[in-house]
């Protein structure tokens, strides 16, 4: 079997990740669970992995480097790869990526989110751990916007994940590493690029976190991603990020900007054969914006609870959802849901 057909077999058995170790066993995750393959030969787990790498990446590689780039196989399907070492030999993680980008109503997501893609301007961010699907998210809503709208797209991703075709939009992808040293300078960039949408892979610090908020303050639309749990959290997490002396400057310039946090999880599902996603809206209304503005962010998870009619949702009640619909099962809404005694009540425990 090539490594391409590994990689199909892979896809065809609903594996998210491939996990590939010298002198270890091979791991596939499959809908959240590892499953262990038979024992592959060292040498060729290594030569599989540095089959993958360029002489330019081998040499980093060989000098203690991480690597972290995209892999793409004769069908045009894409593969996020991170190369490293670990106890002296080769290892790697490859992430499966979507084939084609699936639009928000595929999704299944609520339809606040097409009402977020469809602003203007403003501060738009989808949370979550690590493989709970934030890119497949704003691709959704990065294509919704394409669709829909003659606007100037810029993408800063490291890796780019997705390519977009462009539709109505004119769409510009920007690579971390390879087109452009780091995030900070390609938002700094992209300012003086006339966009109208500005997607950032990931807000990884202040510096960054800063100028997507400008960004977002001086009328362009910014999605971007956080890796936190819950929406409410989220904003805590931008605010705290900031040096004391300009806090209270972020806190107004966040409530002037923020028009939605989406926090995600995936779950397995009730039959075990897939995951789904659970979600927690929070939308900037007045009332939030109050809030952050007087640095309550606290208070934020009882604004979600009381904003049904703006589109918000907290955690449980989408899990108790899925639950309702029979998509998931009661040992996993407990095991995901964040206030066990709240959920176990309404399960009727």
């Amino acid at each position: 079997m090539t490594f391409e057909e590994f990689i199909m077999a892979a896809r065809n058995n609903g594996a998210s990740d491939i996990h590939m170790t010298v002198g270890a066993p091979t791991v596939f995750r499959i809908n959240g669970n590892l499953v262990r393959l038979n024992d592959m030969d060292e040498q060729v787990v290594n030569r599989t992995i540095l089959s993958m790498l360029s002489a330019e990446q081998e040499q980093k590689l060989n000098s203690g480097e991480d690597l972290d780039f995209v892999f793409e196989i004769s069908t045009g399907a894409r593969q996020r790869v991170n190369v490293f070492h670990q106890m002296g030999k080769l290892a790697a993680s490859i992430r499966l990526l979507n084939a084609e980008v699936q639009s928000l109503d595929d999704l299944g997501f609520p339809h606040v989110l097409t009402e977020f893609a469809q602003r203007k301007s403003g501060l738009i961010l989808v949370t979550g751990p690590t493989g709970s699907g934030k890119t497949t998210t704003l691709a959704g809503m990065i294509d919704y916007i394409n669709k829909n709208r003659a606007c100037h797209i810029i993408t800063i991703e490291d890796p780019v994940e997705y390519r977009y075709k462009p539709d109505l939009a004119l769409i510009h992808q920007r690579e971390v590493g390879r087109d452009v040293k780091t995030f900070d300078l390609a938002l700094r960039s992209a300012l003086r690029e006339d966009p109208d949408v500005i997607f950032v892979g990931e807000m990884r610090d202040f510096e960054t976190i800063q100028l997507a908020v400008t960004a977002a303050e001086t009328g362009h639309l910014v999605l971007a991603t956080l890796h936190t749990k819950g929406a409410a959290e989220t904003v805590g997490r931008i605010i705290d990020a900031c040096p004391p002396m300009i806090r209270s400057q972020m806190l107004v310039q966040i409530a002037q900007t923020l028009e939605g946090v989406v926090s995600q999880v995936l779950i397995p599902t009730a039959d075990g054969n897939s995951r789904v996603c659970a979600t927690e809206v929070l939308v900037g209304t007045d009332a939030v914006k109050n809030l952050i503005r007087a640095d309550k962010c606290h208070n934020l998870e009882t604004a979600m609870q009381q904003g049904a009619k703006a589109g918000m949702m907290v955690m449980d009640d989408s899990i108790l959802s899925l639950y309702r619909d029979g998509r998931i099962n009661r040992q996993s809404a407990l095991e995901f849901c964040n206030d066990k005694t709240y959920v176990s009540t309404k399960l009727g425990y």
